[in-house]
């Protein structure tokens, strides 16, 4: 499972936006120059953003965009969703009884995939924009290195 560039850029380009706003307007062409995100793609992801309630845009000289909330409000599963970015695990339809065989079954593994994309939501859910910037979601969990460490083996 893999998350689109579209929610992996959306939640990197509200992350510079929270870093960078200092309680006035950023341009998107900046957030697009230190993300190394083109320009219109960006349009159409704020375009989302700001229908989602999560950003604001002004007009004018000195315009571009802020965040609608402080960054502690936002979470990063509220950005992935706003960009129409569903979190699937599963070929099935998300909620949907019909299984992804032939016949409509469900696969011996649908209900590991289907509770893997529910603990991902609950994670990004527990995730605020500001605990990202201000760097609070790095090794937290000790898993990785755990596991990393008995693989070697």
């Amino acid at each position: 499972m893999r998350l689109s560039t579209k929610g992996r850029y959306a939640v990197m380009a509200m992350a510079d936006l929270a870093v960078h706003s200092q309680d006035k307007p950023v341009a998107l062409a900046d957030i697009a120059e230190r993300q190394e995100i083109s320009l219109s793609y960006l349009e159409q992801l704020f375009g989302r953003l700001r229908k989602g309630g999560l950003v604001k845009s002004v007009r004018g000289p000195g315009g571009g965009y802020m965040l609608s909330r402080p960054g502690s409000d936002i979470r990063i599963s509220d950005i992935i969703l706003s960009v129409d970015e569903p979190i699937q695990t599963t070929r099935c339809s998300p909620g949907s009884p019909a299984g992804c065989h032939n016949n409509k079954g469900r696969c011996l593994t649908h209900d590991l995939w289907e509770e893997l994309a529910n603990q991902i939501y609950l994670y990004l859910s527990s995730v605020s924009l500001e605990d990202v910037c201000e760097r609070r979601v790095l090794g937290t969990s000790g898993l990785i290195t755990g596991f990393q460490a008995s693989a070697a083996q």
